[in-house]
């Protein structure tokens, strides 16, 4: 049996990186002025951000779920079976509309099988690098989705945002509390544990900033990760909106603080997340791997 991996570009993984995996992405659409560009296909990470910063009126949505269908239907051509793991469906509708496609059309009943595991970025990557694997062992679509619900939540993403414009904009804050944050120069280090983007802490300081977010990935390690950790199956990795630097500088101390837990990616956040924090951001995250 051939198993077929699909994500869509909130994980991360480019065009050309899916081409070398042997995997498929969906692009995601962009409306900018009214006008649809898709990530990675006619909108790039660089002119993304210089729109942003233009304030140009930017917003995301979901990929329409006829173009879906006819990229399973044309991958179902050369596999029996598809994995498609969307972004969270705390973040975005997108898997439950695509869940409820693959289960009310006939011909894709019983061979797709959209993956609700509540992951974005490096950590869906991580779910994707997973199912590759899985499905390397002969794994069916059935058992790969099931491993990657059961494992939904062990993951965690923290970031820190460098701005609160984009927070405000998109009515995650209000005008007088981003105003006084901006004011007093907090920045707020938000975290994602598999559902929604909720705030966590507030700095003053990129070095306070990442020192929380060390923090709490300890106390993860520490805790409800503990024995995910002792048996060698957790990772850690970066994420970014246009801060490559402080990236690269947050995995060697990811990498100093927690030898024994593996290193993955430093990869930019998804342009569906960038929208709403702005360029600036760092994040570190964890997850565990199959």
């Amino acid at each position: 049996m051939k198993v077929a991996v699909m994500t869509d570009s909130n994980s991360g993984i480019t065009q050309s990186e899916a081409k070398e995996l042997g995997i498929y992405v969906v692009p995601m659409p962009v409306l900018m002025d009214e006008e649809i560009y898709y990530e990675d296909l006619t909108l790039s990470q660089e002119q993304f951000y210089e729109k942003l910063l233009g304030d140009v009126n930017i917003s995301t949505s979901q990929p329409n779920p006829l173009d879906v269908g006819d990229a399973w239907r044309q991958c179902l051509k050369e596999y029996d079976e598809i994995v498609y793991i969307p972004m969270s469906s705390g973040l975005s509708e997108t898997c439950h509309t695509l869940s409820h496609y693959s289960e009310s059309e006939d011909e894709f009943k019983g061979k797709v099988f959209v993956v609700d595991n509540q992951r974005i970025s490096v950590t869906q990557r991580q779910s994707v690098m997973d199912a590759i694997k899985m499905a390397s062992e002969g794994k069916s679509a059935q058992e790969i989705r099931d491993w990657l619900i059961e494992t939904k939540m062990q993951s965690s993403i923290y970031i820190m945002v460098d701005t609160l414009k984009y927070l405000k904009k998109g009515g995650r804050l209000t005008p007088a509390v981003a105003m006084i944050g901006t004011l007093l120069k907090i920045k707020p280090v938000l975290q994602i544990q598999g559902e929604k983007l909720d705030q966590y802490k507030k700095v003053r300081k990129l070095a306070d900033a990442k020192t929380e977010m060390i923090n709490a990935l300890k106390h993860d390690f520490d805790t409800r990760f503990k024995d995910i950790v002792a048996a060698g199956k957790m990772t850690c990795s970066v994420a970014h909106t246009q801060n490559f630097e402080e990236a690269k500088k947050l995995k060697e101390e990811l990498k100093e603080t927690f030898p024994n837990v593996e290193f993955t990616f430093v990869d930019p956040l998804s342009l569906s997340v960038s929208v709403h924090i702005g360029p600036g951001a760092l994040a570190a995250a964890c997850a565990i791997k199959y």
